[in-house]
């Protein structure tokens, strides 16, 4: 007899990334309901997490190159055991192996969850594209709702042949308790990297990857730079530190060695917001971009390439630009320095507005909306 109080998640990994984060936050958040999480590959960093949470979490170690018969089935007999009320799957190859294991295992409530708001070949890798369009395929049976992150994520999956009915949007939720201005967060990694107050500081946040655009970023800043603009870039994420040599090479080819401060993963991201003066994503591609959130909620003014839902959470279309245009993009950066320079008084302002947007994609509205759905009252 299932537990109508108990949603399993069954996600592809744990490691750092957007789906995991909100995943995270969701079962921590939602205190009505028993969370259980079974991860198809290994906990990397959310596993240990979520039983500091007093989540229970499952790793079955599969290898995403060699299915594996006896895992698969080993996922089945989990799913019969939680017994759970609720299905929820994250990413294609868990909405795809997980909503299968749950209807073997005789649950019909498999909610899928979906992340992207583009599927391109060179982008996105080719196994990925091809389990997209067999859940497709599928998804006028196997899911019961199929969550997507973004707007553009639904309008993309609809005309990929995701059943219309089905899809939903819920926004990622941003952790306001957080992420939040903090004046001495901002002056302590300021110091650390050798920042002035004096000093425009630019940031972007985000792994190493080709959606990321980096290069797109670069040639943006190598623009701002020529315009005669003082600045320093602050670069958080994984694989963005001195060891990546094709990333090293990118900087020094435009001349941006003593303007851009490699970073690394970094635990202290709300500090890291709060330090920078602008947040610029460069992407070509995205879904809901989580940092624009994170950095509004600190008072930290973003421009941004138009991906995903970017322009629904910074609001204002004069701080968007298309993907892939540098120039466009260093025209956005220049004209927030230059807001920046006209003073305080102004600048405060500003970061007071970005606040005051942001409250509307709280942690609390995710839950709120994800239990809606869940429980049949969306």
């Amino acid at each position: 007899m299932s537990s109508s109080n108990t949603v399993l998640h069954i996600i592809t990994g744990l490691q750092d990334g957007g789906a995991e984060g909100v995943m995270y936050r969701l079962c921590k958040h939602s205190a009505s309901t028993k969370h259980v999480v079974i991860s198809l590959m290994d906990e990397g960093k959310y596993g240990s997490l979520l039983r500091e949470a007093g989540i229970e979490v499952f790793c079955l170690g599969m290898n995403p190159g060699k299915p594996s018969l006896f895992k698969f089935f080993r996922l089945v007999s989990l799913v019969r055991s939680v017994c759970p009320g609720v299905v929820q799957t994250w990413m294609y190859h868990a909405d795809l192996i997980g909503g299968l294991a749950a209807r073997i295992a005789g649950n019909k409530n498999v909610y899928w969850g979906i992340r992207h708001s583009t599927l391109e070949r060179g982008k996105t890798k080719l196994s990925t594209i091809l389990v997209a369009r067999l859940c497709a395929s599928l998804s006028f049976w196997l899911p019961k709702k199929i969550i997507c992150c973004a707007n553009k994520a639904s309008r993309v999956h609809e005309e990929l042949g995701y059943t219309k009915d089905k899809l939903c949007v819920i926004h990622n939720g941003c952790d306001l308790t957080r992420f939040s201005p903090n004046e001495n967060s901002r002056q302590r990694v300021r110091e650390e990297f050798g920042v002035s107050e004096s000093e425009f500081l630019i940031g972007c946040v985000g792994r190493y990857h080709p959606c990321k655009d980096h290069e797109n970023l670069f040639k943006a800043l190598a623009l701002v730079k020529d315009a005669g603009v003082n600045f320093r870039c602050l670069l958080v994420g994984k694989n963005v530190n001195k060891a990546n040599g094709a990333l090293v090479n990118a900087i020094a080819n435009l001349g941006l060695d003593e303007s851009v401060l490699l970073a690394g993963s970094r635990e202290d991201v709300p500090d890291v917001m709060n330090a920078i003066d602008i947040h610029v994503l460069a992407s070509s591609s995205e879904g809901f971009p989580n940092v624009l959130a994170e950095a509004m909620a600190c008072g930290t003014p973003c421009v941004t390439t138009e991906v995903g839902d970017a322009l629904d959470i910074v609001g204002d279309v004069e701080l968007t630009c298309l993907p892939s245009d540098p120039d466009a993009l260093a025209s956005l950066v220049q004209r927030m320095f230059l807001k920046w320079f006209e003073g305080p008084e102004i600048w405060e302002r500003t970061k007071i507005h970005c606040v005051q947007k942001i409250q509307r994609f709280s942690v609390q509205s995710m839950v709120d909306a994800y239990e809606a759905c869940w429980y049949g009252r969306k």
